[in-house]
């Protein structure tokens, strides 16, 4: 789906998701999620059974004030706070992400930090905002001493990653993803947009068009969303790359396999926690690059794997009786 066109009142959310296994031998329970994920002592980590063990830390504040990063050379300086957050799905995969909101203008002189305080979330630019220079220049990564939300968001995962009651012995080896998004409102009557791009081996941009009135938490679970599913289809493709996959006999194919089967297969559950008035957006990406139907390919390619490696030592069993 193509680019959002902008409007007058164009406002922009933006944001960065960084993704990885969480280095423990033994998944994480709830009650342990609950104890990594406690970002503040006065609220409480939220965890959910269904359909899938998930935790998330209540969200903390950063100020800032800094120039923000436009892809036309604009100098825009924006002055407020940026919400970062951590989950845990499974016990198994982490994340951490910053956000923010930017209105298309905000006062023409700083204000004091009291202002910016009670807008917890939202970063105003001095001025107006050029929201479609800004949201390329963010996308871009920006230049040093600009606005990086994922300088920010890797602080907390580094952070999180050192927490005591990780073992710090990971499963199998996989690497991290860096998902960089951002959202403009689009005109009434304008389909919601979303345009997906592998810049690196690690990173990945995400441009949203959304509703006008679209919550910008709805935004950001909807990133966190497509940041795991992206993070997973990406390391079970690093996994079987490096498995010699369909060139190993007997009990070493299934032995490299393995890891697949314990730990990734069964968290494949796109949309799972994502508002159903952008459902649209992530039927977007089923069609084009095709998330689900890649994943569901590989699977099937290892359970057939799997199977071919089980017959010859089922045989072998059968005979030695």
């Amino acid at each position: 789906m193509g680019s959002p066109r902008q409007t007058r009142s164009t406002t922009l959310a933006c944001g960065e998701v960084r993704t990885c296994l969480l280095p423990t031998s033994q998944a994480l329970d709830l009650r342990a999620a609950g104890h990594v994920l406690r970002l503040r002592a006065d609220e409480r980590v939220l965890v959910s059974e269904r359909p899938n063990l998930y935790a998330l830390s209540p969200d903390t504040l950063m100020g800032v004030d800094c120039p923000l990063p436009a892809s036309n050379g604009a100098k825009v300086r924006a002055v407020g706070t940026v919400l970062t957050r951590a989950a845990l799905t499974e016990g198994r995969v982490l994340q951490a992400g910053s956000s923010f909101r930017i209105p298309a203008s905000g006062p023409d002189q700083r204000q004091p930090w009291g202002h910016y305080l009670v807008r917890p979330g939202v970063v105003e630019p001095l001025g107006k905002l050029p929201a479609q220079a800004v949201a390329e220049g963010l996308l871009g990564g920006g230049r040093s001493g600009e606005l990086d939300p994922g300088l920010i968001a890797e602080g907390l995962l580094t952070r999180l990653l050192r927490h005591p009651l990780l073992d710090q012995k990971s499963p199998f080896k996989s690497r991290r993803t860096r998902l960089r998004w951002a959202a403009l409102t689009v005109p009434d009557g304008q389909d919601p947009s979303i345009h997906f791009t592998v810049v690196e081996d690690d990173l990945r941009t995400v441009l949203l068009g959304v509703p006008e009135g679209t919550e910008p938490t709805a935004v950001v679970r909807l990133c966190e969303d497509l940041a795991l599913h992206d993070w997973l289809l990406t390391t079970l493709v690093r996994m079987l790359d490096g498995s010699r996959f369909g060139s190993t006999d007997g009990p070493m194919a299934v032995l490299a396999l393995r890891p697949a089967v314990d730990h990734l297969l069964h968290l494949w559950m796109p949309r799972a926690r994502v508002d159903r008035r952008l459902s649209a957006l992530w039927e977007a990406l089923e069609e084009q690059p095709g998330f689900s139907r890649q994943w569901h390919t590989l699977v099937q390619r290892i359970r057939d794997q799997m199977a071919l490696q089980a017959i010859p030592l089922l045989r072998e069993a059968l005979t030695a009786r």
